[in-house]
């Protein structure tokens, strides 16, 4: 009989007790809204944007209800306007392009490279007329992040960062998110720390920081925030931004707050796991795994491999083989969007370009999470199980 996982691809660790015991608290005598505190206390929103900025070595840092809300956030503080054209990789995940259209921007989406990092050639071809980039780091994988710093310095492109799946990493010694004008980070269940939804926008510009707190709902109450500037720099703008609430909640902070202890341990062992899973993977036949570079500190929470010229029929025979043994993959390349997975042609709110380059990589690309819930040794038989069905099926392939 075949061997086959029986583990959850969805199922994460429990919250820490001291954030168990920490939300018991706050439930019990109620104060649960951000600005809600009794004299002279620093809340558990303010505690976690100093704790956060500290972490990634931002200067200020807002605490906010979703990653998605902290790139919308971001770019209005930034300076996008309605109209402007807004570059971002071809490959990420929906939130993205949302973010940027939610703002009445234009989504102008940039080739990728089988790295499965923004293509910085194609970026320079496409960047005339464009003075934004948000970039994704999607899926943990860091493009050069000094060359893609220079080619946007000599466009004249600001960049705005998507950590959502890199908090944690760096590029060359320096953190995630701290390259660019502003970085966004995600706290949802399924990335690197677990508030449900929620997420951060970090930054050293002080202009954009009282902007982006205004635009969180901090109504005149923005000197209880954690890691803002001082109040000269509110003068003008508590007068001109509108209040579009969105900093996070009490609850949320309070549970957060343990598990930024201990994230650098959390990222060591998702990387043990990510290395097992591409160790049992290399040198499959047909199967590509994706080399990670040497400046690259990346957090292995999810894994991806390419088919290289794989027809769509023999990819979904793997994925069919797989999850028949338990083992849920993900594929970018499929024709209709699926639960999280979809691909730039699907976002019809966005115009329609030709990325041919794009569409060859994720014609063959496939994804999987790595939940800590999963043992090393369950990542030896995961392995164990794609290598054997994607060889079973290349075999009618390579004939």
């Amino acid at each position: 009989m075949s061997e086959r996982f029986t583990g959850s691809f969805t199922q994460q660790e429990p919250i820490p007790e001291a954030g168990i015991e920490a939300a018991t608290e706050m439930l019990r005598h109620g104060r649960l809204h951000r600005y809600n505190l009794t004299p002279g206390e620093v809340g558990a929103v303010a505690l976690l944007e100093q704790e956060f900025a500290d972490f990634v070595g931002a200067r200020f840092c807002l605490a906010v209800t979703s990653g998605g809300y902290a790139m919308a956030t971001a770019m209005r503080a930034a300076g996008v306007a309605p109209g402007d054209r807004v570059l971002t990789n071809a490959f990420t995940l929906a939130p993205v392009p949302g973010a940027i259209a939610g703002v009445g921007a234009v989504p102008v989406f940039v080739e990728v490279t089988d790295a499965l990092t923004i293509d910085t050639d194609d970026l320079a071809a496409r960047a005339g007329g464009a003075k934004w980039l948000l970039l994704s780091h999607m899926r943990g994988h860091i493009c050069d992040m000094d060359r893609l710093m220079r080619a946007c310095a000599d466009a004249g492109v600001t960049v705005i960062e998507d950590c959502a799946h890199t908090m944690g990493g760096a590029w060359a010694g320096v953190a995630s998110g701290r390259h660019g004008a502003a970085a966004c980070y995600s706290t949802q269940t399924y990335k690197h720390l677990n508030s449900g939804e929620g997420g951060f926008l970090v930054t050293d510009d002080a202009d954009l920081a009282a902007h982006a707190v205004m635009l969180s709902g901090s109504y005149m109450l923005y000197q209880r925030n954690g890691a803002v500037p001082g109040p000269e720099a509110f003068e003008k703008v508590r007068y001109e931004t509108p209040n579009m609430s969105g900093r996070m909640d009490a609850l949320r902070a309070a549970i957060l707050r343990p598990q930024l202890a201990g994230l650098t341990a959390q990222c060591e062992r998702w990387n043990q796991r990510y290395r097992v899973l591409e160790a049992g993977l290399r040198g499959t036949p047909g199967l590509q795994v994706i080399e990670r570079p040497g400046d690259e500190a990346f957090v292995g929470s999810s894994i991806q491999f390419l088919l290289p010229g794989w027809q769509g029929g023999a990819v979904e025979k793997v994925l069919a083989r797989c999850l028949a043994r338990g083992v849920e993959l993900k594929w970018f390349g499929a024709a209709e969007p699926a639960g999280f997975t979809s691909r730039h042609d699907s976002w019809r709110y966005a115009p329609a370009q030709h990325l041919p380059q794009t569409d060859m990589v994720l014609a063959g690309l496939l994804d999987m999470r790595i939940p800590l819930t999963f043992s090393l040794d369950d990542c030896v038989l995961i392995a164990r199980i794609i290598r054997a069905e994607v060889s079973a099926v290349w075999q009618g392939v390579a004939a």
